[in-house]
């Protein structure tokens, strides 16, 4: 596909976030207090509603409601809005398609004359590794008001070149959603092909042998020892370190990067092999992905290496069965989290590990095809790039 660049002229000019409009971080209503959820007044918004980490979401269609009750003890913004998820994934984006309330994993910025709402949330997504960076990455990343706040963009002020732009954006936008529908029916037919071998593994209506995860693999969590965890001399170094995040974006196979850790890092750290299999425990829970290079990853993250009875891709299927279980039954606080015990006791079927390399190579087959739309998606990211500014 070829991918048309803009440069659009006039003026351009870096300030911070908070000049753009008002910053507004999100919060729950007391659910002790049932008429604040007792009718669907206002739509209420989680980092769940968002789409995938590389377009723009929108908030038609969102779960999730509180009463009129709520307003005065809600955080509600006006349409046209930008929403951006700063705790768990970094950096997710949507515009609001109405008033709406949000919850405290998302600030919220309401957009002055300067720039066009869609204008900034391009220039949001186009930031995203510049947001990771400046999340203090505790347990689970975080990116508070003040320095979201403080947060600097480079930004076109003529507002016909914003509109342009986003012209050009919207065009491929419409591109990347084919090859995107394309992805999803790959996607659906491994899921299928998963249900026609194994059966439904929550009911194990094939009556295979059941084992706990525990004792079909090595289970363990990450390891970021030293505090605080986002001191300078940490990283910089050659050693990958991934993030819950990494993991919750990734397909089959984590791919990608975007820190490392200096050999001061990795003392404090582990490096965990290829091939292991990453499962998250706070904010993305039970997101999985299997690890495509060598890494270190901290304790919200724990890693699984299969013993001689598993195939980790099976086991990264069969999790997929699991996780909105898991997911409703985490405590929430700031960030959802589930400890590794409740991991390690997931009752897991095994099928003949014949059958589950037959998955595996099947799985294999698909991912080159799906390969294809993999590069699309990442010349987009370039073009937006090339494009923004």
């Amino acid at each position: 596909m070829q991918i048309p660049i803009f440069r659009g002229g006039g003026c351009v000019k870096k300030v911070k976030l908070d000049k753009l409009g008002k910053i507004i971080t999100g919060n729950t209503p007391s659910k002790k207090i049932l008429e604040f959820y007792d009718s669907n007044d206002i739509p209420f918004i989680k980092p769940d509603d968002f789409k995938t980490i590389d377009e723009i979401s929108s908030s038609k269609g969102n779960k999730n409601y509180i009463s009129e009750n709520a307003r005065n003890n809600a955080r509600i913004v006006p349409k046209n809005s930008v929403l951006v998820t700063c705790i768990g994934i970094i950096g997710k984006v949507m515009i609001s398609e109405s008033e709406l309330s949000f919850n405290q994993q998302i600030n919220a910025i309401v957009p002055n004359e300067l720039i066009l709402s869609k204008y900034l949330a391009y220039l949001l997504l186009y930031n995203k590794s510049k947001l990771d960076f400046i999340s203090n990455a505790p347990v689970v990343p975080i990116i508070n008001k003040t320095q979201f706040s403080e947060f600097e963009i480079t930004f076109h002020e003529n507002t016909d070149v914003q509109e342009m732009i986003i012209q050009k954006l919207e065009n491929l936008d419409n591109q990347i959603l084919k090859r995107r529908h394309q992805s999803k029916l790959l996607s659906n037919l491994v899921k299928s092909r998963f249900n026609e071998m194994f059966g439904d593994p929550v009911l194990n209506d094939m009556g295979w042998e059941i084992e706990t995860l525990d004792k079909v693999g090595t289970i363990g969590r990450g390891v970021s020892k030293y505090r605080p965890r986002n001191a300078s001399e940490l990283f910089g170094g050659i050693y990958p370190f991934i993030q819950t995040g990494d993991v919750a974006n990734s397909g089959n196979y984590i791919v990608d990067y975007h820190s490392t850790y200096s050999e001061f890092g990795l003392k404090q750290s582990k490096l965990w092999d290829k091939g292991t299999l990453c499962i998250t425990i706070a904010a993305n829970i039970a997101k999985t992905s299997i690890l495509a290079f060598d890494s270190c990853f901290p304790d919200s993250i724990v890693g699984f290496i299969p013993g001689e009875r598993t195939n980790n891709m099976f086991i990264h299927y069969w999790f997929s069965y699991f996780q909105k279980m898991l997911e409703s039954q985490a405590p929430e606080s700031a960030q959802k989290n589930i400890n590794l015990k409740i991991l390690s006791e997931l009752k897991v079927i095994l099928p003949p590990l014949s059958l589950q390399n037959e998955f595996a190579d099947f799985v294999a087959q698909v991912d080159k095809s799906q390969f294809a739309c993999g590069i699309v998606i990442k010349l987009w990211r370039n073009s937006l790039k090339s494009s923004i500014i």
